[in-house]
């Protein structure tokens, strides 16, 4: 099952009483009375104290955005790469053995409070350090595929992706059409280039900031919010300091770390800059759904306006243009 589209958020119901009394039902234990919100764009994520240990992070899933069977697959992503001792953070099972639970209508799960920092600028060893992980990650992500997930492809997500900027009507309509012909004709070009490319698992959405250092550990991948099947390049791009022909430095210690763990497939590289035009692609279908999610929205003021898309076209047609003159 692909991405649903955004419906109501319906966190109404998700009064401090009722995060407390669902993350006692969910871990078996009595909460101390404290309940802090913490920051997240999409979910609900609550900081709730505990009365007999560390408090939990209770993180309830918006309605609408995924399938219960696509959650299901992050968690058990996660729990698969926890069971093999990969520096990740893992939901909670209760007595059962479930992870995934419902508070009046909506998913939620609870994970243990890890402190650390983002991921500043890596040196040498800390970009080896991280190929080592991403190539853990993709160890345990090449055993299966995730079934309910999306899959980063011109003619999978990113059809998904355009095919509801074009239904939302966000898009003015004085830049609508070249928008989207553009999209399409973009979409058209780089679709044979992911012919052949082995996908799977992957985090989906690895930038720094979901890179978390802590001392003596060294990195954790956090944040699989966005976990899909893709090709493996595209849990490395997103961390490059610069476009490939400026941070190759980088990139070759990235795939020096990687490779201690998983095979590299060098023909993925072309697909670096196909993959960042998905990404706009990504931005502009997810900042549409956060406008449809009955108005609630964290977008900049002028998001949606003529300004605004004629932008996204300029930057669209640039991408499609240094594509070209990459000859990939």
């Amino acid at each position: 099952m692909a991405e649903e589209p955004a419906g109501v958020a319906g966190f109404e119901a998700l009064t401090p009483d009722a995060v407390m009394d669902a993350a006692e039902r969910a871990a078996g234990r009595r909460a101390s009375g404290i309940c802090r919100p913490l920051t997240s764009y999409i979910n609900r994520v609550y900081e709730v104290g505990m009365e007999d240990g560390a408090p939990l992070i209770a993180k309830f899933y918006r309605p609408g955005r995924w399938s219960r069977a696509a959650l299901q697959n992050e968690h058990d992503f996660l729990l698969e790469l926890a069971a093999d001792e990969i520096p990740v953070v893992a939901p909670l099972a209760d007595v059962s053995g479930v992870t995934l639970h419902d508070e009046a209508g909506i998913c939620f799960a609870l994970f243990p409070r890890m402190g650390g920092r983002p991921c500043d600028e890596p040196a040498r060893e800390e970009w080896q350090q991280i190929g080592r992980l991403i190539g853990r990650i993709h160890q345990v992500g090449a055993r299966k595929t995730a079934s309910a997930r999306i899959t980063i492809h011109p003619r999978q997500s990113a059809r998904t992706h355009l095919d509801f900027l074009r239904d939302s009507r966000v898009i003015p309509r004085e830049v609508e059409g070249r928008y989207l012909d553009a999209a399409q004709h973009l979409l058209d070009r780089i679709a044979p280039l992911f012919d052949g490319v082995a996908v799977q698992r992957l985090h989906g959405d690895l930038h720094r900031m979901n890179l978390l250092w802590r001392p003596g550990e060294g990195f954790h991948a956090i944040d699989f919010d966005d976990m899909a099947n893709g090709p493996a390049v595209q849990d490395m791009w997103m961390l490059l300091p610069d476009r490939l022909p400026s941070a190759r430095f980088e990139f070759d210690l990235l795939l020096e770390g990687y490779e201690t763990f998983a095979e590299y497939d060098d023909a993925q590289t072309r697909l670096i800059e196909p993959l960042r035009a998905l990404r706009y692609l990504h931005y502009a279908a997810w900042c549409a759904r956060q406008k449809a999610d009955a108005g609630r929205t964290l977008l900049h003021p002028e998001w949606g306006t003529a300004d605004f898309w004629r932008r996204e076209l300029t930057d669209l047609q640039r991408q499609a243009q240094d594509i070209e003159d990459l000859a990939i």
